[in-house]
């Protein structure tokens, strides 16, 4: 695991109290972190979540949920890796919430199952999200099922118009 030292800033702890200051979609955030006059910005993608492109449909809606529970609060970050774009990937809690909990809880992120191994807990929330017919999953059998932001990546890099491109 590759790490950016945030804990440099808490040395007795692997938890760092940050404060959200922007987002920039429905799994990603920056935050600042550490003791006033030595703030550190990091871009944090929530770890085991894939949320919608901005330019797919539930995107912006993604953003905003997010955004709704995070922007400007403080959050603990529970560091988790880095990702090859140099994001800490990290727990992220925000108003006593886990943010990718609520983000699959409100249909407005898939569970990221490649990397999920140690989020197993949200699989059911997707479930649940899905049964429901919550967020994203809400045209599920009326229209084109929604495409994951994973194949939706793929296809554009292909040349290829994602499938859910029109919903």
């Amino acid at each position: 695991m590759r790490s950016l030292g945030l804990i440099a800033f808490f040395p007795l702890s692997a938890v760092a109290q940050c404060l959200v200051v922007g987002i920039s979609d429905g799994d990603t955030l920056a935050a600042r972190c550490g003791a006033p006059g030595a703030y550190k910005q990091v871009k944090v993608r929530l770890a085991a979540i894939d949320a919608p492109e901005k330019a797919q449909p539930y995107g912006q809606r993604s953003r905003q949920s997010l955004a709704d529970l995070c922007f400007q609060q403080p959050a603990r970050l529970t560091e988790r890796d880095v990702d090859r774009y140099g994001r800490l990937v990290a727990d992220v809690e925000c108003r006593g919430k886990d943010a990718g909990q609520h983000q699959v809880r409100a249909g407005m992120a898939w569970v990221y199952t490649r990397y999920a191994a140690q989020h197993q807990h949200l699989v059911p929330l997707e479930a649940l999200a899905k049964a429901g017919r919550i967020g994203l999953w809400a045209e599920v059998g009326r229209k084109v099922p929604p495409v994951p932001p994973w194949e939706w990546r793929r296809a554009k890099r292909e040349g290829r118009e994602p499938v859910d491109a029109a919903l």
